[in-house]
């Protein structure tokens, strides 16, 4: 195969490299940027969306699960794809597959073709994204040149929640909430173009697809959510609340039992053994859910109850960006001395804290006397979680098998945040009736004809009261949402142990720390031997220092 060795078209000697390497790079970062931003790109677009195609509050939480739960899901088994295809190839159809959906997204006139669209989306993202990312292992040389590829990967994951916030509020404000996945459209169809031209192709190498491991595993985790926010509206008792329930923990226990008598697993279940890469699991799923919380519900409150237009409510949440990259970055300073534990164990309290301050909020919150200083706290704490969870996931791992450890780390991040969401949804509903059952004879006392009729058409109350149902549901959601980030303080400083050899691997500097580091070490080590398949042999058997 022409593209299975590297090219001899652009030595590295050449201005012609040089040149192409930075075209090389600015491809896949475009592509990463591309995936990454598109979550909070679409948390701006919300309130349009439920408005223009109908959802309830509960349903609209959807929109950011159909994209995560796929996208989480099927991460690792995008990786292997390329191991087995060839990884520009399977680049290229990724990015396809992401632009084809973000066409028919922006083209949706119902709910569900919304959803399908997003579902596509991150089938989409999790086949580009992992490839991406191991594709500059193929790119570049090992040295200074990939050290900088990394570096300027690990960047724009870092940074692609604050953009997406930022675009997402221009396009809405300036076009229309539809041209926020549109935008994805002509930025992929470059990608596609340019990437044959800059980018060599990987060797092909024989492997198994564990299909049936990552099936069960994302519809598990699609039943549990769907049971959730199911329960949030119909109640537990329902019927299709407890079926979905049922299928759920069915399909789990199937996962499980495929992935422990598979030979190449796509979830090696012994990384689990360990005790520290089990709690950093534990803890990232517990602030995921914490975090992907925050963000939808301050998006709904601060465009429906303080009528932030969508611009606004864009540079409302870019505070948080900035000092979670300030905290990451003097987290990554530290690290060495003192090592990762305080810093987990602070920043899960500081997440907590920032959450408690959140459940204060009501109808006559201000966003500088009520929501700014909590999102700092809480984004202070989750910036020194960024670096401190991705060295305790793959310390003590092989550098084979790091791709593995890391990678479930980032899977995690995805599925746990949109658990957190359903379990916060199904709050949010609960507390939201109560509430509604006091507004309404109120509104009904108070209202004008006009109100009347139209809550009669709509059974949505209006302002004022509406506004008192939304407030009381968000402030009920970060009662738990802090809960899940005391969790995570509570297995940091009761389960996570740092052992010597993690001090002084921090202090001799053979730990690599980046910026947003789940991502950009999520499939660094694919190209070392395929850290799933590294494992095949004996499935059943930790790895040295675990």
């Amino acid at each position: 195969m022409t593209g299975s060795r590297p090219t001899p078209a652009h030595p590295a000697t050449t201005s012609g490299t040089n040149r192409g390497s930075a075209m090389a790079l600015l491809v896949i970062a475009s592509c990463q940027l591309m995936v990454v931003l598109d979550i909070t790109i679409v948390n701006i677009a919300l309130p349009h969306m439920q408005k223009d195609l109908g959802f309830s509050t509960e349903n609209l939480s959807w929109v950011v699960n159909a994209y995560t739960l796929t996208f989480g899901g099927l991460l690792l088994l995008g990786g292997r794809l390329g191991d087995i295809l060839g990884r520009r190839r399977v680049f290229i159809f990724g990015v396809l597959l992401f632009v084809f959906a973000s066409l028919l997204g922006g083209l949706s006139q119902e709910s569900w073709q919304l959803l399908a669209s997003r579902s596509l989306q991150g089938v989409g993202g999790a086949i580009a994204s992992p490839t991406a990312l191991s594709l500059i292992t193929t790119t570049f040389r090992e040295g200074p040149d990939r050290n900088r590829a990394f570096g300027v990967f690990a960047a724009v994951s870092a940074g692609g929640s604050a953009i997406g916030l930022l675009a997402g509020g221009m396009l809405v404000e300036w076009l229309d909430w539809r041209w926020v996945l549109f935008v994805n459209v002509p930025i992929g169809l470059l990608i596609a173009v340019a990437t044959p031209r800059y980018i060599p192709e990987s060797e092909r190498r024989p492997g198994h697809f564990d299909v049936a491991g990552a099936l069960t595993s994302t519809a598990g985790m699609v039943l549990l959510v769907y049971g959730f926010i199911r329960a949030s509206e119909d109640g537990w008792s329902d019927g299709l609340t407890l079926g979905s329930f049922a299928a759920a923990v069915v399909c789990l226990a199937a996962f499980i039992t495929i992935e422990r008598g598979s030979r190449q697993p796509i979830t090696p279940l012994w990384m689990f053994r360990d005790r520290n890469r089990a709690g950093v699991y534990g803890m990232m799923l517990s602030l995921a859910a914490a975090m992907f919380g925050m963000f939808f519900f301050l998006t709904l409150f601060v465009q429906n109850v303080l009528d932030f237009t969508p611009l606004r409510a864009g540079l409302a949440f870019l505070p948080v960006s900035a000092v979670i990259a300030v905290s990451a970055g003097i987290a990554s300073q530290l690290l060495p001395k003192w090592g990762p534990k305080p810093f987990m164990v602070t920043g899960a309290l500081l997440a907590a804290l920032g959450l408690g301050w959140l459940t204060q909020t009501d109808v006559h919150s201000s966003y500088l006397g009520s929501i700014l200083g909590p999102m700092l706290v809480f984004g202070f704490g989750m910036g020194m979680q960024f670096v401190s969870l991705t060295l305790m996931a793959v310390s003590g791992v092989a550098p084979r098998e790091a791709g593995a450890a890391s990678g479930i780390l980032n899977a995690t991040q995805q599925v746990g945040g949109s658990l957190g969401l359903s379990i916060l949804v199904t709050m949010f509903g609960t507390a939201s009736r109560h509430e509604a059952t006091d507004q309404v004879p109120r509104f009904l006392r108070e209202a004008t004809p006009a109100q009347r009729l139209e809550f009669s058409r709509t059974g949505e109350l209006p302002a004022p009261w509406g506004d008192q149902v939304l407030s009381s549901g968000v402030s009920s959601a970060f009662v738990v949402a802090a809960c899940f980030a005391v969790v995570a303080a509570l297995i940091a400083l009761l389960v996570i142990q740092v052992r010597p050899t993690d001090l002084a691997r921090l202090q001799g500097g053979a730990v690599p720390v980046a910026g947003g580091g789940d991502d950009a070490g999520g499939q660094d080590a694919e190209e070392d031997g395929q850290p799933v398949r590294g494992s095949a042999q004996d499935p059943g058997r930790p790895a040295k220092g675990s």
